[in-house]
């Protein structure tokens, strides 16, 4: 699903090309993505405001909007949301999941939410799979410190203590919200950690390996375009090796999630 750097790249559209237009209608008539609202609820909650900022905290991105008791637009992009801000003039900008060039401009089949401004232009929520969430007032305050953002010190008291698996904790997103399946093998593979390692059996100088991994992975994937332009994502398949040591690549459930590492670099915890 869309991890943080594609989060990111959604609100980053939505800052650049949507902010300040006045919307004069919401098509919030997919009753599943919308729930637990009715349709109607959203667009009358909507209509005649405009967005008037976009944040994110991991993979949670809303709007506020203007107004008397203004309502904030929660978006959640699903394992395969992308947002669309759509021209009149038919040009496009996008931002969400990476979808390895299976849609095609101005093909709006899979649009599940959409705004629509007074110039003609419209934002919408492109899902194929129907996985995204619209709501109004999202509980953002559940989340934990943003993976991208997180300071040093939190870090630290996030991943150091517990007998959880490193992975599990990376993947809490009441602990550190925004990192996924993938980038948390990544952020792993990195830092050169299996991720069945219990918390509690980490040492000091393998946190910081995972603390500056996870600060690097971000960057990465914030730069280049996204959680499958980074290093090993490609090599997370059978039969591959690993892209730094040639090894052969490894796989297994940790945290009931399948993930894959090093089977030289990063060993199997022994059994106590």
């Amino acid at each position: 699903m869309p991890e943080l750097p594609e989060v990111e790249s959604a609100r980053s559209v939505i800052e650049r090309a949507a902010l300040g237009r006045l919307i004069v209608e919401v098509d919030d008539s997919d009753a599943y993505v919308c729930r637990p609202h009715r349709p109607g609820e959203i667009r009358s909650a909507l209509a005649g405001r405009r967005l008037l900022s976009a944040h994110r905290r991991g993979k949670s991105l809303w709007c506020e909007t203007t107004g008397d008791d203004a309502p904030v637009l929660g978006i959640h992009l699903g394992m395969s949301g992308k947002i669309v801000i759509a021209g009149v003039d038919g040009s496009e900008l996008d931002g969400g999941d990476y979808w390895e060039g299976r849609r095609v401009p101005g093909d709006y089949r899979w649009s599940r939410f959409s705004l629509t401004f007074d110039d003609g232009g419209r934002l919408m929520l492109v899902d194929p799979r129907r996985l995204g969430r619209i709501v109004l007032d999202p509980a953002i305050d559940r989340l934990g410190p943003d993976a991208a953002t997180i300071t040093a010190a939190a870090f630290r008291a996030a991943v150091a203590t517990g007998t959880v698996p490193v992975k599990a904790r990376l993947l809490d997103q009441h602990a550190i919200a925004g990192i996924g399946n993938l980038l948390a093998d990544e952020i792993l593979w990195r830092a050169r950690v299996n991720p069945a390692r219990a918390l509690d059996e980490l040492t000091a100088p393998e946190v910081e390996r995972i603390l500056r991994a996870t600060r690097k992975a971000l960057a990465a994937a914030l730069e280049h375009g996204g959680v499958h332009t980074l290093t090993v994502i490609p090599f997370r398949r059978p039969g591959a090796r690993c892209p730094r040591d040639h090894a052969p690549m490894s796989r297994g459930k940790v945290g009931g999630r399948t993930t894959w590492w090093c089977s030289a670099e990063q060993p199997v915890p022994t059994t106590k």
